[in-house]
């Protein structure tokens, strides 16, 4: 395993980056409400990435057991859908949650966030769910900091969902980020016996992309027949919250929020 610190001038390029995929989350959040096409919320996506200079990351990236390269500018998932979700046709409902995943590149360097949101009144449960994923997340940037071996951090995210009463998926995990959306290491939200056997120590300036993806029910996942959208496998809500961090000596900064 290759964890490559970045430079000072490089962290301020991935600040860059990411200040674009704030402003595409805070937009597409204001802009979604029932009636409004994961289509539509691609196109602003795209709108505000390419007024910046930018590029959209997910566009044509190619399948990693070969199908079709991803369609979307993003990603848009609804509900049940955990990651992947291809924007189209499909209008937004009272009721609905919606994931947004968006990865920009700028000047060289890439940034990488994803945010879950009700439309409207939804259960207290789900409300917990998405309350909770967000939490994993803050645990991570709370204990993160150099020195720190990643399982460690990863055992909290774990105990914290399941203390909930939710699952944690482990069919995907985070990644490094720089001048590439995924370099090493792989970082799970989760401790088992690939995570002991891949363990790693966080060093100063490493960046690297913390995404808990949280089931209401069974953590069990599939791939939906177009070949990209990832949905639970007992239909039931699922959560994902994303951010780009870098690690300094006494702590870790969101580079996404």
């Amino acid at each position: 395993m290759s964890i490559r610190p970045k430079s000072l001038d490089a962290i301020e390029k991935m600040r860059e980056a990411g200040r674009v995929v704030i402003e595409v989350l805070a937009r597409l959040r204001q802009m979604a409400r029932p009636g409004v096409t994961t289509g539509e919320l691609d196109a602003e996506a795209l709108s505000i990435i390419t007024g910046h200079g930018a590029r959209a990351l997910f566009y044509g990236q190619p399948h990693p057991r070969g199908g079709r390269t991803y369609p979307g500018n993003i990603c848009v998932s609804l509900n049940e859908e955990l990651v992947h979700g291809i924007p189209g046709p499909r209008e937004i409902v009272e009721g609905d949650i919606v994931s947004l995943d968006v990865g920009v590149e700028k000047d060289g360097w890439c940034a990488d966030a994803a945010r879950t949101f009700a439309i409207g009144e939804v259960p207290e449960r789900t409300r917990r769910l998405l309350a909770t994923t967000d939490e994993a997340l803050e645990v991570a940037r709370r204990q993160a900091r150099a020195g720190v071996l990643w399982s460690a951090v990863a055992g909290q995210i774990e105990a914290l969902v399941t203390g909930a009463g939710f699952s944690i998926v482990t069919e995907y995990v985070g990644h490094g980020i720089g001048a590439t959306m995924w370099e090493e290491p792989r970082v799970p939200n989760y401790v088992g016996r690939d995570m002991l056997r891949d363990d790693f120590l966080l060093v100063e300036n490493m960046t690297f992309a913390v995404e808990p993806m949280v089931n209401m029910g069974r953590r069990d996942v599939r791939e939906k027949d177009d070949g990209w959208t990832v949905v639970t496998d007992d239909g039931k809500p699922c959560a994902h919250f994303e951010d780009t961090f870098v690690v300094h000596r006494d702590g870790c900064e969101p580079l996404t929020r």
